[in-house]
This record gives structure tokens, C-alpha cells and sequence, in this order.
């Protein structure tokens, strides 16, 4: 694909025509591919969405407790939500990859594709300001805040909440595997509750390995 291609998709996925075609370059250059790499956009994209996410959600949920929102948008700013979301906007087909890594399927990991996606709000924010960030990021994000609204407690609150009602004992998260390329790590975790049961999970991330685990157990056990 051109670079004249790539910015047309960049243009179509922010509603903003970049006036600095490298920033958008560098936030979709994955470090197989060269030093100048996503990942200090990514850091700095993390940061923003974060912010445009609690914003949105404390003026749109003016009546609940800071313990909602923080779940909310725990939920909403996670890994697995930014590699789905960038999915769906076809990151996976514009990252500039080394040819380990795509052979390795780096280009379908939603731990890259999340790592992406903040990276291009990054860029959008450096390029355009956090207005058009914000746009950009309410954009593409619209849709799964209004579906938090049915089930806002984290699986693993859920569990540890249900856990203390009945008188259990606390839940206990095992990592009891790590496997794959260094870009693409799974965990898989074991969760159990004594005189209960147990469930396991993998994931890209540790924390969204256990998060599985616990809606796992909710589903087979309570």
C-alpha cells in the first residue's frame, strides 16, 4: 500500500487530513520493523484516551459514585478493547512490520493492535490538538460506552463481591503459563475458590487473563 493510501485511510478514520504524515507513520511502525517505533506515542495516547474516556463518562453519568466510573472506564481504556477497536478500523492491515514478526502473526495480535490504536491517538493529538482527539477517540468509542451501561462491575469485582456474600474464600489467581514470541505473549491463569471449583484463561495480558478467568467461574459456578 502507498503512503498516499495510507493517509487516505488515516484522513477516513480520524475526520482529520494529517499535516504530518511522519507521526502517523511512526504510530504504525511496530519495533521489528525499525528504532523509530509506536511506542512513545503509545504512551502518550494512553494518557489521552484515558482522559477523553473519564471526562465523557463523568459528565454522562453525572449520578454515580467515583467507584462506577472507575470501573467504567477501567473497562473501556483496557487492552483488549483498544486491539478490538482497532480491528474494526483495520489497523492490522497498515502496520509496518519486520518479517519475524509477521511471521508470527503480530499483524492479528490484539495486544499490537491495542498498542496501535493508542499510539494513533497519540499522533492525532500532536498533530491536531485534544479536541480532535477527542473526536476520534468518542468516534470509534461511542458505541461500546453506552454497552457498559448493563453489567458496570469488573468480573473480578463481581467475583470478589459474590465470593464475601456467601461466605467463601477469597479468590486466588495463579499465572501457570507464558508462551509465545516476546511481541505476542499469552498467560494463562488459573482461578480458583476453595471447596468451589477452578477455571483457566490466556490472554495478552496478565490482568485480561484473570478478568477472563473471573467471568469464567461467574458463568459455570454462580
Amino acid at each position: 500500500m502507498s503512503t498516499a493510501d495510507f493517509l487516505d485511510w488515516i484522513a477516513e478514520i480520524t475526520a482529520e487530513r494529517p499535516s504530518d504524515s511522519s507521526l502517523y507513520i511512526r504510530a504504525a511502525t511496530h519495533g521489528s520493523h525499525g528504532d523509530k517505533d509506536y511506542q512513545r506515542l503509545e504512551f502518550l495516547g494512553d494518557r489521552v484516551l484515558g482522559l477523553v474516556i473519564a471526562d465523557h463518562l463523568y459528565h454522562h453519568f453525572p449520578k454515580e459514585p467515583e467507584g462506577q466510573l472507575s470501573q467504567r472506564l477501567n473497562a473501556l481504556v483496557s487492552g483488549p478493547v483498544c486491539g478490538a477497536i482497532a480491528r474494526q478500523i483495520g489497523v492490522g492491515d497498515h502496520i509496518l512490520l519486520g518479517k519475524q514478526a509477521r511471521d508470527d502473526g503480530a499483524r492479528q495480535s490484539i495486544k499490537v493492535l491495542g498498542d496501535v490504536m493508542e499510539s494513533l491517538i497519540g499522533a492525532v493529538y500532536i498533530d491536531h490538538g485534544m479536541d480532535a482527539a477527542r473526536n476520534f477517540i468518542l468516534r470509534h468509542w461511542a458505541n461500546r460506552v453506552s454497552a457498559t451501561v448493563a453489567d458496570i462491575r469488573h468480573p473480578k469485582s463481581a467475583l470478589q463481591e459474590w465470593a464475601a456474600a456467601n461466605n467463601r474464600k477469597v479468590p486466588e489467581y495463579e499465572l501457570i503459563d507464558k508462551s509465545g514470541p516476546h511481541h505476542d505473549l499469552k498467560f494463562t491463569v488459573r482461578l480458583s475458590v476453595r471447596n468451589i471449583g477452578e477455571v483457566e484463561a490466556t490472554a495478552s495480558a496478565i490482568q485480561a487473563a484473570e478478568t477472563e478467568a473471573a467471568k469464567k467461574f461467574l458463568e459455570k459456578f454462580t
